[in-house]
């Protein structure tokens, strides 16, 4: 769930309006009201929407998931299973998975993203949520296993659909480039040795998308944690990265180790890594280097399939952290010099809405 709202075509608007007609229906039955009216809080990068209910001055969150599109089931059981652990996740009052509905505590508006500001000489604020952050995550990756649902492995299978959605969504679908054969080489050879470094890591489980978007500042300070729908069991750098490396965030490269370092301190003092710093933080870039990947393609997908073009302002931010990372390592010189001479030139000119696609492939 995030504040980005967005638009949808005359047809689905129709269809959206009739399920928000009986989402009100169901929340009404559900909080024991005759009737209630629904404010739309957002929408976010799939097809799930958010509304909020007031009920004689208390509030809840009502999501409306489309069965045919979205299977909440998973939503509900890590719910359940990381509230019980002490994570800080809503609570679910009441969920209709065949209807796709479900009630919500109200984590309010307070995304942690409108709370930071990098450009700022004080990074206070930074500091005390970040640190917050990094502790909410390491209870995460403290999770027991629920026996009655399992976290998905991320397999290597995963990782490589994932970063195939950049050259088939941002390189050739919306950059129009058209890949040569050593091009193509290339890129297999780069993502295999990212998959390689994913796989070598400790196992822990992952949000899967666990950044300023994605944590909710409450009233008390705390941090909400939100749309851990995807999470798996994989790469213990992946949600750190996630967060110090955010999309939508650019943070100076000396913060990001400094924070990174804390993490890496933190976790060792637990008995929890058995690794030196170099090898952890080489495991850090290769592992942002495939979220970002990935990253780069969704948005292009967002824009080209989805009608969401918002999303294109992120691509050069995302794009720049692949170039400057992958600098650092002698082993991607090669996928350096290829983002610099044939993807980086042709941002400024080709992110533009384009016309949508039709596509059922998800990450």
């Amino acid at each position: 769930m995030n504040n980005r709202q967005n638009k949808v075509g005359v047809g689905k608007k129709y269809s959206m309006d009739l399920r928000q007609n009986k989402l009100t229906k169901w929340v009404a039955e559900a909080l024991n009201q005759a009737e209630l009216s629904l404010d739309m809080v957002s929408g976010d990068a799939s097809f799930r929407r958010y509304f909020r209910a007031n009920v004689n001055g208390q509030s809840w969150i009502a999501m409306d998931a489309p069965p045919e599109k979205e299977d909440s089931s998973s939503f509900v059981a890590i719910a359940q299973n990381w509230l019980e652990q002490g994570v800080q996740v809503p609570v679910i009052h009441r969920c209709d998975l065949e209807l796709g509905f479900l009630l919500l505590s109200d984590f309010g508006d307070d995304v942690l993203l409108s709370s930071l500001s990098p450009e700022m000489p004080d990074t206070a604020s930074g500091d005390h949520y970040y640190r917050l952050a990094i502790k909410a995550l390491t209870e995460i990756q403290h999770i027991k296993p629920d026996s009655n649902y399992l976290l998905p492995l991320y397999t290597e299978a995963l990782l490589q659909r994932e970063m195939a959605l950049f050259p088939d969504w941002l390189l050739e679908k919306k950059l129009g480039l058209t890949l040569s054969t050593q091009e193509r080489a290339l890129l297999t050879k780069s993502f295999s040795l990212l998959v390689d470094s994913a796989l070598a890591q400790p196992q822990v489980p992952v949000h899967r998308d666990y950044h300023a978007r994605n944590l909710m500042v409450l009233k008390d300070d705390s941090l909400g944690v939100i749309d851990f729908q995807d999470a798996v069991y994989g790469p213990v750098t992946y949600d750190l990265v996630s967060l110090l490396r955010d999309c939508y965030i650019v943070w100076p490269d000396e913060k990001v180790e400094q924070w990174c370092q804390e993490y890496y301190v933190l976790m060792e003092g637990q008995g929890r890594l058995n690794c030196e710093w170099f090898q952890f933080k080489e495991w850090f870039d290769l592992m942002g280097l495939q979220r970002h990947l990935k990253a780069a393609g969704i948005f292009a997908r967002l824009s080209l399939r989805d009608g969401k073009h918002g999303y294109l302002e992120d691509i050069p931010r995302t794009v720049d952290y692949l170039v400057r990372v992958s600098k650092q390592h002698p082993s991607l010189e090669a996928f350096h010099n290829f983002l610099v001479i044939k993807v980086c030139p042709l941002l400024a000119s080709k992110l533009t809405p384009s016309p949508q696609l039709t596509d059922e492939t998800n990450a």
